[in-house]
């Protein structure tokens, strides 16, 4: 695998979709058994994650955004977040992807900002997630799924306490670029990004492409490389087209969002929600051979 730092602000690269919808589809309780399965049953997997790199992903994305010890432990996987990550890794590895990403989610304690003891319990969360990856081959953590700026911190921190592997971080935004508590803007936390050590900078959507394309352009101050992950809502039957409630009802509605977001200056690209490995191609499809298009305010050369 090569450093992917060395691709930065050069070529479009697209990111494997998470599993859980496949899966689900397939009648697997994700939530209560993803983790078991990646840990003691890998080859239920490795089906749908082969079928992400046929689809074109450059990106795998190991399923571990549970590590955090304080959800595995609601799982009974106590200390084992090292055994998971491994797990997670040797799934992907005999495919021998050009880049293999490790994914952090939320840890799930409550944080109250004021309080020391709550934002060192947090941050050490996510030091412990990352010392799990130790002596693993990894290319990039990918932390994601935050919706208030000091849950992001104390990811950020946390992870780099204790590793210098390059990091992309990604947050959840309405349509309007805003987190979840209605007062943190996107510019102000890719800011936050930036500060505290990602070296990508990222959000998800799942707003018209129009919206996604402000969005992006707004990202941009950060000065970082931009990953947008595009989020696809259940499908009605009797859906024929785009809605507001869900642009992104099937595959091909991906190809319009990635060259959309291409030319908002996003490098790196990837469908979550609802989506199947066919959303991840029509992503890599749209952007093959491409290279990144840098606004004035993201010329970094």
């Amino acid at each position: 695998m090569p450093d992917i730092q060395m691709r930065f602000d050069k070529d479009m690269l697209v990111l494997s979709s998470p599993l859980e919808a496949v899966l689900a589809r397939q009648g697997v309780d994700v939530q209560a058994d993803l983790e078991y399965l990646v840990l003691i049953e890998p080859d239920a997997l490795r089906d749908t994650v082969r079928m992400e790199k046929v689809a074109g992903a450059q990106c795998l994305v190991a399923a571990t955004e549970g590590i955090a010890p304080a959800r595995l432990a609601h799982k009974g996987m106590d200390g084992r977040e090292a055994d998971f990550a491994r797990a997670a890794l040797d799934l992907l590895r005999p495919l021998k992807p050009q880049h293999l990403l490790a994914e952090i989610g939320p840890c799930g304690l409550p944080l109250d900002g004021s309080s020391a003891d709550s934002l060192n319990e947090n941050r050490s969360q996510y030091a412990r997630a990352a010392h799990a990856f130790d002596g693993q081959e990894i290319d990039a953590l990918l932390l994601t799924g935050f919706s208030r700026p000091d849950d992001l911190k104390c990811a950020l921190m946390g992870v780099r306490q204790v590793t210098d592997v390059p990091v992309f971080a990604s947050v959840k935004v309405d349509g309007q670029g805003m987190l979840e508590d209605g007062r943190t803007p996107v510019e102000d936390a890719v800011a936050i990004m930036a500060e505290y050590g990602a070296q990508v900078a990222g959000f998800e959507c799942g707003a018209p492409i129009e919206q996604m394309t402000v969005i992006a352009k707004r990202a941009a101050t950060c000065n970082l490389p931009l990953l947008a992950q595009v989020r696809a809502g259940k499908r009605n039957p009797r859906q024929d087209g785009p809605t507001p409630e869900n642009p992104y009802y099937c595959p091909d509605a991906m190809v319009d969002a990635a060259i959309a977001l291409r030319a908002a200056g996003v490098q790196f690209l990837r469908a979550i929600g609802e989506v199947s490995p066919a959303y991840t191609g029509a992503l890599a499809a749209a952007v093959m051979g491409l290279d990144v298009v840098l606004s004035d305010q993201q010329n970094r050369a």
